[in-house]
Formats: structure tokens, sequence, C-alpha cells
């Protein structure tokens, strides 16, 4: 019962807090598939492979110094950070690579790499709780480890390796320039030092008055991300609202339809309503096509016929005209 207690809040938390990432991409949602393929490689390859790394690197400190506290602060503040970060954004890596048409804006690196990171964070939190909760402070010792790992630090690996998302979305829409270049080192560098900060505070903060001293600087680095995503939200509604204005005009989509295709709160109310008419499939898809073509529309006029975006945006239109008159307004 103390594993399946322990299990059930490692995971049932982050699967919430993927959900949470999945719906701000509004506009434009990436493909299931590749969000559950992203978090379960963070709970299996990046956990799996954080956890036998840090664990041979962190002996091989102790036995160069003979020091436990010079291996854990090593572990913690400097191997740890780097293995995390860089298993952890390898699934953004390789999405970016192989996945290059769903990887269209800022907001899709902060998805991937959040999605990746609560994967990472589902596994880890499942240890610490279990192992560091339960087995060491009985069922006393769990609820506390749940409290911390989930209310107090629960968008802490998310929030690391969103920089990392964050530099392959720049490269991506650049298309040329030294920051094509360094974009992604830029972002990995920053995940690695607010790992390591966080961590490295953790260990000298101690007792209560450390942990609301961690926690608020914690807190504070979440509030400006949750302000950088909505400014990213917000950037994709404006991109939505000059690309499908030719739309409009070529009669692709209604002046109504333009309307729900830019307003989160409009589109939320159509697929509701398509719900109860039988129109769901074809207003979802629909919309989600909208955003779709905004971005190769974007993608076309900033990088040109990259990976036939030509093509995509001739597809897209003929299915927007055949969905057109199916889908909810």
């Amino acid at each position: 019962m103390p594993f399946l207690t322990s299990l059930f809040f490692g995971f049932v938390p982050m699967f919430f807090f993927a959900y949470i990432l999945y719906w701000t991409d509004r506009y434009e949602r990436e493909p299931k598939i590749l969000l559950v393929a992203v978090f379960f490689w963070g709970v299996a390859i990046a956990a799996g492979g954080a956890f036998i790394i840090n664990t041979v690197l962190g002996m091989g400190v102790y036995i160069f110094t003979g020091s436990e506290t010079a291996s854990d602060l090593t572990t913690g503040s400097i191997i740890a950070p780097i293995v995390e970060e860089a298993l952890k954004g390898l699934a953004v890596l390789i999405v970016f690579l192989v996945f290059r048409k769903e990887f269209d804006s800022i907001l899709d690196g902060i998805v991937y790499a959040g999605i990746a990171a609560l994967g990472f964070a589902a596994t880890e939190n499942t240890h610490y709780i279990y192992n560091l909760g339960y087995l060491e402070s009985g069922w006393e010792g769990l609820w506390f480890l749940v409290f911390v790992r989930v209310i107090l630090v629960g968008w802490q690996h998310p929030f690391y390796t969103a920089f990392t998302g964050i530099g392959l979305a720049i490269t991506r829409l650049q298309r040329s320039g030294c920051i094509r270049y360094l974009a992604p080192l830029i972002g990995i560098s920053i995940a690695m030092f607010t790992h390591a900060f966080h961590n490295t505070m953790a260990s000298f903060l101690t007792g209560t008055s450390g942990l609301a001293i961690g926690t608020f600087m914690d807190w504070t680095g979440w509030f400006f991300m949750f302000l950088f995503i909505l400014w990213a939200v917000a950037s994709e509604r404006k991109l939505l609202m000059i690309h499908l204005k030719e739309e409009v005009s070529l009669g692709l989509i209604t002046a109504t339809q333009y309307h729900t295709a830019t307003s989160t709160w409009k589109q939320t109310s159509a697929r509701f309503q398509a719900f109860f008419n039988g129109r769901y499939p074809a207003t979802q898809r629909f919309y989600q096509i909208c955003g779709e073509l905004a971005h190769k529309k974007h993608q076309y006029h900033t990088l040109g016929n990259e990976k036939e975006n030509v093509e995509i945006i001739k597809k897209y239109r003929a299915e927007l005209k055949t969905l057109r008159e199916k889908a909810e307004a």
C-alpha cells in the first residue's frame, strides 16, 4: 500500500500538470502520440539513465575524496543538473530533428520540454516519496514528501527544461545568423544553471526557514515563466489573426470562424456545442488546421519554402474548404 500510494502521488499530479501544459497550447496543439512519447522518455530513459549515471559518478567522487559530504554536494550541484538536463533535453532534440514540422513555435518548445520533464519528475517523485519518505519516516514522512515534491517543487523540472525547449524553438524560427547556433547552447546552459542553483541552495538552506526561502525563490522563477508563457500564447493568437485574414478573403473560412479560430474561449465554446450536435470531429480538426496553416504561412514568410511549406499550405487550404460547412462556428 505505501508503494502504491507513492506511485499514485508520484505520477497522477504530473499527469495533471502535463494536461495543463497541453491545454496552454490552445491554437495549434501538438500530436498526442508525441507528447506521450516524450513523457515516457522522461519516465524511463531520462530518469533511469540519470539514476545510473549520477550513482556511478557520485561513487567516483566518493572514492576520490573519501568524503560523503563532498560526494553528495558534487552530485547534487554539478553532476545531476548536467546529466538530468542533458537526458531530458535529448527528448526535445529528437522531436526537433525528426518531427521538425511539428515544432512550430516557442510555445511548442516549452510544451515538449515541460512534458518530458514531468515524466522525469514522476519517476523521481515516486522514488523520493517512498524511499526517503515512507522507508525513513513512515506515513508521516510519506505525506511530508508528497507535500514537498508535488506542491512546493512540483513545477521545478519543467521550469528548468523549458529553457532547452525555448532555445531549440528560437533556432527553429531563425533562417541564419549566430543566434541560430547559439540559442540551443544558451538554452540548455540556463536549464543546467537554474537546476544547479536550486540543488545548491537546497543543500545549504535547511529547516523550516530554509524550506520557506527556497520555496519563495522557486515560485518566483515559476511566476516569471508563467508570464513568459502568457506572452507566447498571445503571440500565437496574433500570428493567427495576421495569417488567417487571407483565408477569409479567399472564402475558405467565414468571418465568424475567423473570430472563433483566434479566440481561446470561442474555440472552447464551439467545441462544446459541437460535442452535442455530432460535429465535434470536424470542428476539432477544422480549428487545429487553422492553427497549423497560420504557422506554416508564418514559416513560409520567414524561412521560405523550407520542408515544402507551399505544398503543406495548399493541403491545409484544401482541407479547410472540405471542413468549412461541417465545423461549428
